[in-house]
Parts: structure tokens; C-alpha cells; sequence
């Protein structure tokens, strides 16, 4: 083999290797928002959906013809070490008409003498559970600031999806528990 040829061919083999490392490195930043459009769409470890008016509206209609059934759901709210704040839920549970829109709200203060910003992260269990809980506005939408001393009572407007008795997996479920835990944010931008 000539020096070119072997030139040629050492060329080759470092655009293939830098090709492939670039390729690597680009699959590991779309690896977080892959993942997290893959939970949202499916509801896996219990992501929950979010709905507009015309969904709430049909899973309303879709509740009406079951008859009336029910779920309880728990709520639970807890905050990071690292974020100066009291968060709780005002209540325990709520039982739920399947399709029927309720709402749920959240005491959050912040303890500190100054302005925090915080974001919530969220779960559904069971976890098969998540693709049926529908959230149609929530304060985990967007960061809070909450100012030093401040008090806040935070909604979240929701439904359980009636077609949650059509699933083997998720239709013996009675009790669903939507938890929120709050973090400290760095970003100043919303929540994802």
C-alpha cells in the first residue's frame, strides 16, 4: 500500500471516529428532552398530561356516561433542602368523579428574607396512573417568586381520565397521589 493510499485511508477512519463522537455527543444532549417528551406522551413513571378545554370537556362527557365513578386522589407536597419554603397541600384527598374537573390547591411561604424562585416537580402513582391524570392549569406550569415572607395558595385545576377503567394495568387503582416536590430554580425561565 502507498503512503497515499494510507493517508487516505487514516483520513477516512478520523472523519468516520469524529462523525461518530459528534453523533454521541448530539444524542446525549436530545437525550433529556427526548426522554421527557417520551414520558409526557405515554405517562411513564407516572408523568402526568396536560389538557385544554376541548379534552377536559370530552373526559367530562366520556365521566357522564360511566355513571358516576369514582377515584380518590391523595395529594402530597414536599420542597428541597435546598429551598428556604414551607409547601403543603391544603388537603389530604379528594374523591373524584372520573371526567370531572377538580381543583386542588397548595400553601407555599417562603421562610427567608429575601425574594426565591422555585419550580415544582411532579409525579403520579401509581405510575401507570400518570397518562390518565390530565392537568389543565397548574402553578407547576411556571416558576413562583415568592417574596420574603410571603404566603401563597397555589391551584392546580385537574381531571382523571374516565377511559383510566378501559386499562387492565390502571382500572383496579382507587387511589391516585399526585405529589409535587419544590426546588430551588436557577433558570429565571418556566418550568418544563
Amino acid at each position: 500500500m502507498s503512503t497515499q493510499a494510507i493517508e487516505r485511508s487514516n483520513l477516512k477512519v478520523g472523519i468516520i471516529g469524529l462523525s461518530i463522537a459528534l453523533a454521541m455527543l448530539g444524542l446525549g444532549y436530545a437525550a433529556v428532552p427526548l426522554y421527557r417528551l417520551f414520558c409526557q406522551v405515554t405517562g411513564f413513571a407516572g408523568t402526568t398530561q396536560r389538557a385544554d378545554e376541548s379534552k377536559a370537556a370530552a373526559a367530562a362527557e366520556a365521566g357522564r356516561k360511566l355513571g358516576g365513578a369514582t377515584i380518590s386522589v391523595r395529594f402530597d407536597g414536599n420542597v428541597d433542602p435546598n429551598l428556604p419554603w414551607t409547601f403543603r397541600a391544603e388537603q389530604t384527598t379528594q374523591t373524584v368523579t372520573l371526567g370531572e374537573r377538580k381543583m386542588a390547591f397548595y400553601y407555599a411561604k417562603n421562610n427567608s428574607d429575601q425574594p426565591v424562585t422555585g419550580a415544582a416537580t411532579f409525579n403520579v402513582s401509581p405510575d401507570q396512573t400518570g397518562f390518565y391524570f390530565n392537568k389543565i392549569q397548574c402553578f407547576c406550569f411556571t416558576e413562583q417568586t415568592l417574596q420574603p415572607g410571603q404566603e401563597v395558595v397555589m391551584p392546580v385545576l385537574y381531571y382523571i381520565d374516565p377511559s383510566i377503567r378501559d386499562d387492565p394495568d390502571a382500572a383496579p387503582v382507587e387511589q391516585v397521589t399526585l405529589s409535587y416536590t419544590f426546588h430551588r430554580a436557577s433558570t429565571g425561565k418556566a418550568a418544563e
